[in-house]
């Protein structure tokens, strides 16, 4: 069977780097739960995060629970219900609309935490300054619906907000952020500055364990921050948690000649365990379990030898790894090996721990619909409900 496999000494070793950049610079380093999730990785990094932010009520709790600390929540919308109960646990609540802030507003100010002080609301901006190169991920493309314009701000009665949260960022380094908060400086230093706000979210998309990212021009910026303007300062990295600790193992189940290419069909889907795969698009590095191989994949098994693959035609034996799905374009890509492929062999699939079973699961937290009929008689009868322990559950 496949099975996505998960190093948790990766995982601490690149949470002590973050948590030596959190020390240096005094800001706090949170767990984006949207990119990684599984419970028992939140375990190892547990003693190095200063907490989680989270989507939404889902995520809150498993962050909580899971991982403990400070629990940072911000949602395009919010219902009722929802907001109700992450009033009794969260520490920052952020609201990504002028309509959403002014109708949960009182519900907010009346309740006894946000009067102690114990938890904080705060407003997500946008800096409509774009640093990234996919539009899919791009929260300041035109016409992004996250976040808050500059102008829209005017006149608007921000009693009872403290904080301001942006994130434009997308596996990116330190100097697209400094870019970045100086473009949003120019529009919101003002607010910044005032006396009323007492923290500012840097949101994620930051690489800092990748070997090449500039920590020290982070650390810079962050004291810089935190002296200029005296607030608290949050980063919320995910993949930067989750990076190169974690693989997708599959099996070959079929190969073939159709059309022009050699198939061969394996045990998992792009399209149901690594949806990135069509989205970004993204090509994971693929290596072939075989003697004598040099590859080092991300989590490598003892005793065990591992093959690169090469593009289509690098090497000798080139196939195009395809799932057992019916829907046409849930393949990996082309991809070629130094031996031909045989039913049953295995392959390990890279980096696969973030934003991969997140998505196999309720991505950042969304519940999922009921689900119901509707009778002869025109009544609707629910059938199933899913709920928080569904969730949960699917997550380890």
């Amino acid at each position: 069977m496949a099975r996505f496999l998960i190093s948790l000494a990766a995982l601490e070793r690149n949470a002590r780097i973050l948590q030596e950049v959190a020390e240096a610079s005094g800001a706090r380093m949170l767990v984006a739960l949207k990119a990684f999730s599984t419970t028992a990785g939140l375990a190892a990094l547990r003693p190095y995060a200063a907490g989680c932010c989270a989507s939404g009520l889902y995520e809150a709790r498993l962050g909580a629970k899971h991982l403990g600390g400070h629990v940072a929540v911000y949602s395009p919308a919010y219902r009722e219900a929802e907001l109700a109960e992450l009033l009794d646990f969260a520490h920052h609540i952020d609201f990504n609309s002028i309509p959403q802030w002014q109708r949960w507003r009182s519900l907010c100010l009346e309740h006894p935490r946000v009067k102690s002080g114990a938890l904080q609301l705060g407003l997500r901006v946008n800096p409509c300054f774009s640093t990234g190169h996919t539009p899919l991920y791009d929260p300041c493309i035109p016409g992004s619906r996250l976040g808050i314009p500059a102008d829209q701000l005017g006149g608007v009665d921000l009693t009872g907000i403290s904080g301001l949260h942006f994130h434009t960022l997308c596996e990116q380094g330190a100097g697209e952020l400094i870019d970045t908060f100086r473009a949003f400086e120019k529009q919101f230093g003002g607010l910044l500055a005032s006396p009323q706000i007492r923290y500012i979210n840097l949101g994620g998309g930051h690489w800092i364990t990748k070997p090449d990212y500039d920590r020290a021009a982070l650390i810079d910026l962050l004291r810089e921050i935190r002296s200029m303007y005296r607030v608290e300062v949050f980063l919320e990295p995910g993949e930067a948690w989750a990076i190169h600790t974690g693989v997708l193992r599959a099996r070959v189940l079929d190969i073939f000649d159709s059309l022009g290419y050699r198939h061969a069909i394996l045990d998992v889907s792009a399209s149901a365990h690594m949806p990135d795969v069509l989205e970004m698009p993204y090509r994971p590095d693929v290596y072939a379990v075989q003697s004598g191989g040099t590859g080092v994949p991300a989590v490598c098994l003892p005793g065990e030898a591992y093959a690169a693959a090469g593009e289509a035609g690098e090497k000798l034996f080139t196939y195009r790894l395809g799932a057992p799905t019916c829907l046409a374009g849930d393949v990996l890509g082309d991809y070629s090996f130094d031996h031909p492929l045989q039913v049953d062999d295995e392959l390990v699939l890279d980096d696969m721990s973030h934003y991969t079973i997140v998505k196999t699961t309720h991505f950042n937290g969304v519940p999922h619909p009921d689900i119901a009929v509707l009778q002869a008689d025109g009544a609707i009868r629910t059938v199933r409900q899913f709920g928080y322990a569904d969730f949960e559950s699917r997550l380890g």
